[in-house]
């Protein structure tokens, strides 16, 4: 008998009966036909948004991929979180390995019709992940000391690079200040968070393209005390003042297919 996990199969594609699948009338576009790879989830996360102008972005991503924007403007997302059940398909949690915290700067970018997402980079405390995701997903991870604390109706965020040419530091403390909603089309807040691909740059200079999929995201307003310190340094870019936008989720459950490269 096949695993559970094994058994279902939707519209071509060997889903499985992980909880991401819930829902998918949302998609933009439809599911991969092949068979998703990883899976895991994203837990006690801030969306914290900046607007920044589309030319300033265009020197830190491929040529290859559009600037994405709304209403003229492009965005900078910094999303400081905790990862759990991170595990190649089909495979159990392991400890330690499964479960630790990451910190994304990320831009909007779309290619072939295709919103996503480009990761300026990716902070995160588990050598092995940060490993793993340099080899097989060409994505800019560092290894850095994170600290995640509960406290109060909120959370305590530190984190600080600890390899790499550039030892950056962030700080945040936030908090949901709402109760659940789902975004609607349209609206700003939908188009920074229900995006369903990520972009990356192999060594050889290929793009490559991850799908991803999850539930529409389930949000709360929220309220923070954000120290972006030197996270964008390294990349040219500054920013001033609070967030213009924040959202809270308190967890998804994801699923992730292979990189597949794209024709340029």
């Amino acid at each position: 008998m096949k695993a559970p996990d094994e058994r279902l199969s939707m519209k071509g594609s060997a889903t499985g009966q992980h909880p991401a699948f819930s829902r998918i009338d949302h998609r933009p576009w439809p599911l991969p036909t092949g068979r998703w790879t990883w899976r895991q989830s994203w837990c006690d996360l801030l969306f914290a948004h900046w607007p920044m102008p589309a030319e300033a972005l265009r020197p830190l991503v491929p040529p290859e991929l559009e600037i994405d924007t709304f209403d003229s403007i492009s965005w900078v997302g910094v999303v400081p979180f905790r990862m759990e059940g991170v595990m190649r398909r089909p495979l159990p949690d392991l400890p330690w390995i499964s479960a630790f915290p990451e910190l994304n700067l990320r831009l909007y970018v779309t290619r072939d019709g295709k919103p996503g997402v480009w990761f300026l980079s990716l902070d995160a405390t588990n050598p092995v992940a940060v490993w793993a995701a340099r080899s097989f997903f060409h994505l800019p991870y560092w290894r850095a000391k994170i600290s995640l604390q509960e406290e109060d109706s909120g959370f305590r965020y530190r984190s600080q690079r600890v390899e790499g040419p550039d030892r950056v530091n962030f700080g945040a403390s936030y908090r949901p200040t709402s109760e659940l909603y789902e975004s609607q089309p349209g609206t700003l807040e939908h188009w920074l968070t229900e995006r369903y691909s990520l972009y990356a740059q192999a060594p050889d200079g290929a793009l490559t393209r991850t799908e991803v999929h999850h539930v529409p995201w389930p949000l709360q307003h929220a309220e923070a005390d954000v120290d972006i310190g030197d996270l964008l340094t390294p990349h040219g870019l500054s920013i001033e003042g609070p967030p213009a936008h924040l959202h809270f989720s308190r967890r998804i459950d994801v699923v992730v297919w292979s990189p597949e490269r794209l024709r340029l």
